[in-house]
Order: structure tokens, then sequence, then C-alpha cells
């Protein structure tokens, strides 16, 4: 089964999950990657905190956000560079993630932290960035570059901690903060040109390039309970579980 056929199930499962949840919301995420551009997430394909509890403290969240990544960076290649060398693109982000839960009255503070899968689509190279890079790599006045690229799904692991805040019984406000690390395999083949007086042609093969998905994720978010136990998340029975966002 192909990637993007895989994504699209997965959309799918998660949007038929959520119906049967307590709680629902709206939220607006972003993303800064390490070295990249300002991403925001495509409106309504962000669900997350979806999961079980295990007991009144513990409990499995997953879901999924579908970015649009303005630009990341690739490591592990010769060339250096502190812009982005591909974007954009479309992402998936599915995290997996165990979820520590204090819980009070009105307000509530999760610790998570877990491993999560991206895969990008749509990728494009960043060819304005690429050619500064090699201009640099090469002590070159010019350098134009041909490239061509080998797509794979990423894997990391991430952390990071939501503090929600119910105003009334059946609205709460969440603030949340995750910070990824992760890679994909992102192979680099072509060709680049330049010089200072006579231009030259030199192969470039860049096979253990890799999409570096380091950065950082915030959402502010608006949550509404649909019945069931109110905004007084204390006393959760395990299996129940909210939707976050």
């Amino acid at each position: 089964m192909k990637i993007k056929h895989i994504i699209i199930i997965t959309l799918l499962t998660v949007s038929s999950t959520v119906s049967h949840a307590q709680d629902f919301g709206l939220s607006f995420s972003y993303f800064i990657p390490k070295n990249g551009y300002f991403s925001t997430p495509i409106s309504p394909f962000s669900i997350r905190g979806l999961g079980v509890n295990l007991n009144k403290f513990l409990a499995l969240e997953t879901g999924a956000t579908l970015y649009r990544m303005s630009g990341l960076n690739l490591k592990d290649l010769p060339v250096e560079s502190k812009s982005p060398l591909i974007g954009p693109n479309f992402t998936i982000l599915i995290p997996a993630e165990l979820v520590i839960q204090l819980q009070g009255n009105n307000i509530q503070f999760d610790i998570k932290g877990g491993g999560f899968f991206f895969y990008g689509f749509g990728n494009k190279m960043n060819y304005g960035n690429w050619d500064k890079a090699l201009r640099k790599l090469e002590g070159w006045q010019v350098a134009n570059a041909d490239l061509s690229f080998d797509n794979h799904p990423g894997f990391g692991y991430h952390g990071g901690a939501e503090l929600t805040v119910y105003v009334t019984s059946q609205v709460g406000v969440s603030l949340e903060t995750n910070y990824f690390v992760g890679a994909a395999k992102f192979p680099v083949q072509g060709t680049y040109s330049g010089g200072q007086t006579a231009i030259e042609t030199r192969p470039a093969d860049y096979p253990n390039a890799k999409i570096d998905f380091t950065g950082l994720e915030f959402s502010v978010g608006l949550l509404f309970n649909s019945g069931g136990g109110g905004g007084n998340k204390s006393g959760k029975k395990p299996g129940g579980k909210r939707r976050r966002r």
C-alpha cells in the first residue's frame, strides 16, 4: 500500500473516532523548524489528543496533523546552510505518546512524550538557498544546481506539556508546546555548474542526506465539553479519553 493511501486512511480513521469523543474543540497549531520557515496546519486536518486513560494519572494519545511546511532543512550534507534547502511541501505528522495527567477541579496539566511518524509530499527544492550554499562550498561567484531526490518516511521522538483551564463547566482553553526531533532519508543527486571566470560542472551525490525534522510546535485551543462529566476532569475512569483538538 502506498504511503499516500496510508495517510488518507489514517485521517479518515481519526476523523471517525473524534465523533465519539466526549470533548471537541478548535485549535491553532504552528511549527517552527530548526533552520526553517514558520509553518501552519491545514484546517481542519489537525486532530490530536485521541486515546485512552490507563488510570487517573496516565493516558495514551495519538492523532494526526497535516502541515503546510514553508521550508525544512537537510542534514548530513557537505553543504552547510542555515536556510531551508527544501520546501514548501505538505507533511503529515502522527504522534504516539504517553501522557502524565495532573488534574484539579477546573485545571489539568499534562506532561507528554513519545515517538512520531512523518511523511512529506509535494516536495520542492529551494534552489535559491542551494545555489547560495554551493557558492560558499566551492568559493565560486556563481552556482546553479539541477537536483533530484528520493523521498522516504521519517521517525523521531518528542516531548512537551499542555495546560488546560476550564473557564466554565463546558468551555476550556488549552496551551501546548512540543519539541520534535526527527529525520527522514532524502538522498539527493544531480549536478551543479558555476565558477569564478570559467564555468565548470560537477556531480552532486549526497546519499546520506536527511530531512531535519527538528523544531518547536505550539498550539492554542478551545475545548467544548459535550456532556458526561463537565469540565472537571478529575475522577475520570480508565478507558475514556477526551479529544483535545
